[in-house]
């Protein structure tokens, strides 16, 4: 299956639009883009039931954040909110751009 190119990357501030977190906002912790999907930072918790490994290991049911489609993501701009992402290239560099106000993401 093809590696898609994507315009998020890691540590993106980004905001949920589709699903039961929309409007939640968080960072991207991991992306997997052989699937297309993001783990961000408080959004879309599940309980997952742990078994104790080692000994300072916690054991029970504990909530951690499940991975999330891309499409259902909006990046959020610092002045404008969720936008889409645009690029601007100035000489030899290529930048990632907001589509509403043209500032730097």
């Amino acid at each position: 299956m093809a590696e898609i190119k994507f315009k998020l990357r890691k540590e993106d501030q980004v905001q949920v639009i589709a699903g039961k977190d929309k409007g939640k906002q968080g960072k991207i912790i991991r992306i997997d883009r052989e699937k297309g999907r993001a783990v961000i930072h408080g959004v879309n918790m599940v309980k997952k039931a742990v078994k104790k490994r080692k000994q300072n290991d916690r054991n029970g049911i504990i909530e951690v954040e499940a991975a999330i489609n891309l499409s259902n993501v909006m990046i959020v701009c610092r002045k404008c909110g969720p936008t889409r992402i645009g690029y601007k290239i100035e000489g030899e560099t290529k930048r990632r751009v907001c589509r509403k106000c043209g500032e730097a993401l």
